[in-house]
């Protein structure tokens, strides 16, 4: 088995890239994350150390530069007969299409715009400790941050309110100091990427109620009111700390803006009615989503994993054996047969 494990949360992600395949019974190659090679190598030798033996879980790293050919490499050789690979959905296609030109199944968990949809009768307190929480946690790089906020227009303004109270309670910088609570993004870049984001939403109309604030690759919580598909955020990715706010009227409105998005990773609804956001629930396009509670949730005795460009597959729980085992049929003759020729 090949597992491909990204930056942003390297144990946990590498970790998960490992476990079920062997406990399934396979050998594993960890290609590590550029970002984090250290922490790859870690795991890899905390295995070995714990007993595993040599050639059970091996680790290949690299070079930045040479990642394309690694990971071409790595896939086309007859040793690798099942990929997993989390990160990006651009990259994602890569990895989907060299699997398929060598008919090896791959498991994608790629990127997602998770939407939380807030009706008109929810519980507006719980709402904002979610969202806060869902967008601001790791500052917004996880592929389940919430990234968008859809809501009922008639609790729009009260929520909006207290998000933004909520928000500039959370400051970031180095965790080591007092009163600080999120850490710094990937990189500078990073963070500039995400700042012509929203000076994009700014610029086609956007309001900003707070944010945008950006010191090197420390940016803080930003909230983005008013977004239309004519903005980038609005269809983008951001994984940073960032999210949108959209203001509907009605179920069916807020379900439509839920859909309107290439991902399906996670998703949230909050509503004190929870047979109405089953129903809403029920007509989102996500392979996740929770009622009343934040969309960055996960449980290893859960499935876990998304639809659309979100990826396809499934870690966690039984379903994930079928992803690191082949079924197959054997058969014993016991008695004799007659045979049509």
């Amino acid at each position: 088995m090949l597992g491909i494990a990204p930056w942003n949360a390297p144990v946990i992600l590498a970790t998960r890239a490992l476990a079920m395949p062997l406990a399934c019974g396979n050998t594993v190659v960890l290609k590590a994350s550029e970002g984090c090679p250290g922490v790859h190598r870690l795991i890899g030798s905390v295995l070995h150390d714990a007993g595993l033996g040599d050639g059970v879980v091996n680790v290949i790293t690299h070079a930045p530069q040479d990642a394309p050919a690694i990971v071409e490499r790595l896939i086309a050789n007859p040793a690798v007969r099942r990929v997993n690979f989390t990160g990006s959905t651009r990259v994602g296609r890569i990895v989907a299409t060299l699997a398929a030109q060598h008919l090896k199944p791959a498991l994608l968990e790629l990127g997602g715009k998770a939407p939380v949809l807030v009706l008109d009768d929810a519980d507006l307190d719980a709402a904002v400790e979610a969202v806060a929480f869902g967008a601001f946690f790791n500052q917004g790089q996880i592929c389940m941050s919430t990234e968008r906020v859809i809501v009922d227009r008639k609790v729009a303004d009260a929520f909006v309110e207290r998000l933004v109270a909520k928000a500039r309670t959370l400051k970031a910088g180095n965790p080591a100091a007092p009163g600080v609570v999120l850490g710094t993004l990937e990189s500078a870049a990073a963070a500039q990427r995400i700042a012509a984001m929203v000076d994009d939403a700014r610029a086609h109309g956007a309001a900003l109620p707070l944010g945008c604030e950006v010191d090197g690759a420390v940016m803080q919580p930003t909230i983005v009111d008013g977004v239309t598909r004519d903005m980038q955020l609005y269809a983008d990715e951001s994984f940073g700390p960032v999210v949108t706010v959209q203001r509907v009227d009605g179920d069916a409105a807020a379900l439509a803006a839920a859909n309107d998005s290439e991902y399906g990773l996670s998703a949230a609804v909050f509503s004190r009615d929870i047979a109405r956001a089953m129903q809403v629930a029920k007509q989102i396009e996500s392979g996740i989503c929770h009622i009343n509670g934040p969309t960055v949730h996960d449980e290893a005795q859960m499935p876990f994993g998304g639809v659309k460009a979100s990826g396809y597959g499934r870690f966690g729980s039984k379903a994930s054996i079928a992803e690191f085992t082949d079924l197959r049929w054997i058969t014993v003759q016991t008695a004799p047969r007659h045979y049509p020729i």
